[in-house]
């Protein structure tokens, strides 16, 4: 379902792509630079294991466009929250300041992205639950983002406060629930539309 959701999605990024799974226990990936159709392969899809997943195509606007760029990024073993894997559609304005204070403080990045900052913060919360952790996480960030991320056993999505980028939420027959960017995902999956994800809200499913 996510596979076919990046076919509708495909002409808002065209540099890369990349889907995560979890089938509950752990959590699979994938990604490279190229298309949706060349990216992924029968024998690709059966490793991403699961009943949850997200994706992600990408047109570069902050960071190069490069395979270490591509996203979803994952990281393992936050704190106590295990694997988490993160997309995010946007743009903060403060990555740079941010990333240097994080820098100063010993971290390490691996990309030239801004969403990676969102996980380094996200690591050196000593906040109890991970949707503590994360809206003490987004009261540091400014911008315009939306993002999705995974863990083991669920599936988060934020859209910032001012609601400058788009995220839809809507379900399958089957009561899965499914979010993009845009309902054209929705349409090619059968899915109906229930609403926009509201500015400043944090769904979890």
């Amino acid at each position: 379902m996510t596979h076919l959701g990046l076919y509708a999605l495909q002409h808002r990024g065209q540099e890369s792509t990349g889907i995560s799974s979890s089938d509950g226990n752990q959590v699979y990936a994938h990604k490279a630079m190229g298309y949706v159709a060349d990216v992924f392969s029968e024998d690709v899809l059966k490793r991403l294991k699961g009943n949850n997943a997200i994706g992600h195509t990408r047109y570069s606007t902050a960071g190069d466009s490069s395979e270490g760029n591509a996203q979803p990024i994952v990281v393992k073993s936050i704190r106590t929250y295990g694997t988490v894997s993160l997309v995010h559609n946007g743009n903060l304005i403060n990555a740079l300041s941010l990333r240097q204070g994080l820098e100063r403080q010993g971290a390490i990045f691996q990309s030239t992205s801004d969403t990676e900052v969102i996980l380094h913060l996200l690591a050196r919360s000593e906040a109890d639950s991970l949707l503590d952790a994360l809206a003490e996480t987004l009261s540091q960030i400014q911008g315009a983002f939306s993002l999705l991320l995974l863990t083991q056993d669920s599936l988060i999505a934020v859209r910032d406060p001012n609601g400058f980028r788009p995220l839809n939420l809507g379900r399958m027959s089957d009561g899965a629930y499914v979010l993009a960017s845009e309902t054209c995902a929705f349409d090619l999956l059968g899915a109906a539309y229930i609403r926009e994800v509201e500015p400043g809200e944090i769904l979890l499913i």
